[in-house]
């Protein structure tokens, strides 16, 4: 499945639709401005939340916790960087790890699982310089978490983390 984000470079709260490959608005990235640390919501296109997303307050390289129903699903963080790559771990509540890298801020990077592809994210698919794509590899797996995680680790490698 694809899906296609359009970023808004500048809107109260950063909010922005995510519509998958027919057009249809599925998920809504709501920003929660005014707030002391960076915080958004998750929401289906009938305004519920799925997941919640927000900068944890006092880390040294930044991270960003993923919640759904209160519970902790996930922890994105920096791994390591480099010139060319950057590199996230997604620690996720089962133990289990995500590894994410690539061209974080040129949005060319991909989601792996124990070296196996669960999505790629790329820029190149379209022209808008705020437009880019989310291909999920594997049906077997929660796109509503795969798309928090891409949403926390742009954030971060923006310096978006505090």
């Amino acid at each position: 499945m694809r899906y296609l984000v359009r970023e808004r470079l500048f809107s109260l709260g950063d909010d922005y639709w995510i519509e998958d490959e027919s057009g249809r608005k599925v998920f809504l990235v709501d920003g929660k401005a005014m707030r002391l640390r960076q915080t958004f919501e998750l929401k289906d296109e009938q305004g519920q939340v799925l997941v919640d997303i927000h900068q944890k307050l006092l880390s040294l390289m930044g991270e960003m916790i993923i919640e759904r129903e209160g519970e902790h699903l996930a922890k994105v963080k920096r791994k390591r960087l480099s010139l060319l790559r950057n590199h996230f771990r997604v620690e996720m509540a089962d133990g289990t790890e995500l590894d994410v890298s690539g061209k974080i801020l040129d949005r060319e990077f991909a989601i792996e699982y124990d070296g196996e592809l669960l999505a790629q994210i790329s820029r190149r698919w379209f022209t808008v310089r705020d437009t880019y794509g989310v291909q999920v590899v594997r049906e077997d797996v929660d796109p509503a978490l795969l798309i928090a995680v891409t949403v926390c680790v742009i954030a971060l490698a923006e310096g978006n983390d505090g």
